[in-house]
Formats: C-alpha cells, structure tokens, sequence
C-alpha cells in the first residue's frame, strides 16, 4: 500500500477554537462523520483519516460570515490549514480528488468561510495525467517565435462578425505580423457563426499567408461544447490545417478537458471562464494556485492569468502571482504557457517584463490592437516594440522614442507603466 499524500491548504474562518474545526473538517472529508460509529475503528482511522498537519492563526478579512453557520459572530477567527490526505482514499484521479478536498466541506456549519488555496501533489498524478502536449517550447515552434514574448490578440467585436468578416480582420492580423488570434469566449458555435463556417473561411487566409511567408499565425478557435462534441470539434479544425483549439476549462469541466488532451493533435488554449465564481471571494471557493496545477494536469497549454493594471478585479499582486504558479515547474510536466490578457496594451510591456523576468508568455490584447488610434496593425506594432524594447532593456522613453506605434497608443490608452 502507497504512503503518499496529498497536502491541502485552505483559508477558514471559525468561531469554534481552530483545531476543533481543523478536526471536523478532516474527519468530514474522509474517514469520519457528526458522530463516532462502530466500525470507525483506530486502525482505520490511522490508515485513512486526513490528518492536520498545521494550523496558523491570521487576521480577519473583515469579510461577513457564509450563511448558516454556527456559533458566536463576534467569536470568529481565521486561519490557515494544512490537511495530509492519504491517496489510497482516492488514488490519482481528479474528480475524486476534489470530491474529497473540495467536496461537502464548504457546507459545514461549523466554517464561516473555507477557501481551498493549494494542492500538493504527488508524482502518481503525473504517472496518470500526461499534462500540455506541447506548452513553451511546442507553441513557439508552431508560431515561429522562438524567442521574445508571443503576441496575440482576441477578435473583435466578440460576436457579430460574419464568417466572411472574420476572415478580413484574420487578414490584416496576419499582415501585421501578429502570433495569435483567439475565437472570444462567447463566440462558440452559435447558428450566426458555427465553428465549420469560420473554420473554413479563416484556415484559407492564414495558408495563403503561410505559403507566402513561411510562417503562420496560430488560431485558437473555440471548440468547447458538450463532451460527447470535443472530439469532432478537434478534428474539424485540425482537418482544415489548424494548430490550435479553444477550450473553456471550467464549461466542460476537468475530466472534459483531459478527455480533449488524450485526442489532441494541435495546442489546447486553456481559457479560465467561470473562474470568478470559485475564485473572487477570500470566504469560499478554490484559488488559483489549485486550480491551475488541476487544469495543467488535465493538459492546458495555454493557461489565462489576466495581466496587470486588468479591468476585472484581480490586483496586480494577485495577477503576478498567478503568473508565477503556472511558471513554476509541477511534477516535470511540460511547462504551460502563461496567457497574459485583460485591458493589456504596449504601455504595460516594461512594468510586466519587469515583474515577471520572462518572456515565456502569450501576451493578449483586444481592444489594445484593435482600438489603437492607427488600425489593428499599428496595434500589433505597438506591442511587438514595447515588449522587445523590455526584454533589452530599454528604458520606456527609449522605447517612446522608438515607436511611433507605442506613442500613438499611449495618446489613446493613456501614461506607460514603469
């Protein structure tokens, strides 16, 4: 029998004495339940129970309590937890992982917030999972950017857009000399634009530009769909010569997305949609940092993080972080690509480079291509110059003295972070 474990650590809050509700968690969450029964029996508990293996008492939030729970209000206080649970009570499978370390435990009374913060895994779950078929270093071979930071861009208008419109603005991106096109979330296969019709209107555009240039732009068109559709999605763009496919990690769920990676040919652009439903509160959910080993495992190439100075409601601490977690190595998978995205532009490249020291990343911008002041190519210029100006070192006035592009946008999206 394996000895291994899996480390879990959250954030609960209590009004109950910290090791009480530590102990009630970890007996709910494996071998135990509200009341102590006969063939509970030391052994088994010493073989199976999820054991504490620290609790640090922090700061409250100052976040209200969850509704139902019980105890004195004024009583609460919050800590950090660590539980060991055996992997014999679940082996290295994903959705029974999560049953047991993100399962009930969010409903129990005795917790007025719990948040699962990271996992720890051992190496079984990569002897299951065979993680990103491709990441870094297939994604820059595809694109043909060997080095510097892959830039990309979102269409836009989200939806709307006729296969045939498409197909004009995946043109001129490609003329500009961008790296990536991705479908929006939104745009999925909706009888206005079904993923047949923009497959076979944009895979002509990027293989005329390839023939003539020797280099091809990656679209990620967005397949995600029920289950049971994956498949014949994948093969409907790689078919047409296609070398990447979208999916929405949390619509088709963990097991949906390893299902995909066991049939893909092409790079999976992982987009985190939903993500803020689990994510956003500090009183319940499951972070980031747990949730991206989960959906690296499962075989996510490219992994959105937002980016800095976003328009959603992550900080930059929280945004750097979460590049961090996908860069940091997880059981000698193939590293995942970081997806930097969210209100980016040229003017963020320096005080991004400078956070991150890489430029193993795909960097996003929608509207920072395509609203800037010139056209979506002075976009795509804006950005090339500002993050190879970064990763050389330039100070931002050497790269505002460079690029007439990157000057133009800064008159548009306003000052550039230093």
């Amino acid at each position: 029998m394996t000895t291994q474990h899996v480390i879990a650590t959250y954030a609960i809050e209590t009004s109950f004495p910290l090791a009480q509700a530590a102990e009630v968690l970890a007996g709910e969450q494996s071998t135990g339940t509200f009341v102590r029964v006969e063939r509970e029996s030391d052994d088994l508990r010493a073989r199976f129970a999820a054991q504490v293996e620290s609790i640090q008492e922090v700061p409250l939030t100052g976040s209200s309590a969850l509704p139902g729970f019980i105890g004195d209000p004024s009583a609460r206080r919050r800590g950090i937890l660590r539980l060991r649970f055996p992997l014999d009570n679940f082996g290295p499978s994903m959705p029974n992982l999560l049953a047991a370390v993100a399962g009930n435990l969010f409903e129990l009374k005795e917790l007025s917030a719990i948040k699962l913060l990271d996992l720890e895994l051992p190496s079984a779950f990569a002897d299951r999972y065979a993680g990103p078929g491709f990441g870094v270093e297939g994604t820059r071979r595809l694109v043909g950017r060997p080095d510097g930071a892959m830039i990309g861009t979102i269409i836009k208008p989200s939806i709307g857009l006729a296969p045939s419109e498409l197909a004009e603005v995946v043109g001129e991106l490609a003329e500009a000399g961008v790296d990536f096109i991705k479908d929006d979330e939104l745009q999925g296969n909706g009888p206005s634009a079904p993923l047949a019709e923009r497959v076979r209107a944009v895979m002509p555009v990027l293989h005329r530009y390839a023939d003539r240039t020797g280099r091809m732009p990656m679209y990620a068109f967005n397949i995600t769909d029920d289950i049971g559709m994956l498949e014949a999605n994948h093969d409907l763009v790689v078919s047409a010569g296609g070398t990447c496919v979208m999916a929405c990690i949390n619509l088709v769920g963990l097991s949906g997305l390893e299902f995909l990676r066991r049939h893909a040919e092409v790079p999976i652009h992982g987009h985190r949609a939903m993500l803020g439903a689990v994510n956003r509160s500090d009183q319940v959910g499951i972070g980031f940092g747990a949730w991206q080993k989960l959906a690296r495992l499962a075989g996510a190439d490219h992994l959105h993080t937002n980016g800095i100075s976003n328009k959603f409601y992550e900080t930059d601490e929280e945004v750097l972080a979460s590049i961090a977690a996908v860069r940091t190595p997880l059981l000698g998978l193939t590293p995942t690509v970081p997806v930097l995205s969210s209100g980016q532009w040229g003017g963020l490249a320096h005080a991004t480079y400078r956070a991150v020291g890489s430029t193993d990343l795909l960097v996003l911008a929608g509207g920072g291509i395509h609203g800037h002041p010139d056209g979506a190519a002075a976009g795509v210029a804006s950005m090339r110059d500002a993050w190879r100006s970064a990763a050389s070192g330039e100070s931002v006035d050497d790269a505002l003295d460079r690029s007439e592009a990157l000057r133009r946008a800064r008159e548009l999206f306003g000052p550039v972070r230093v």
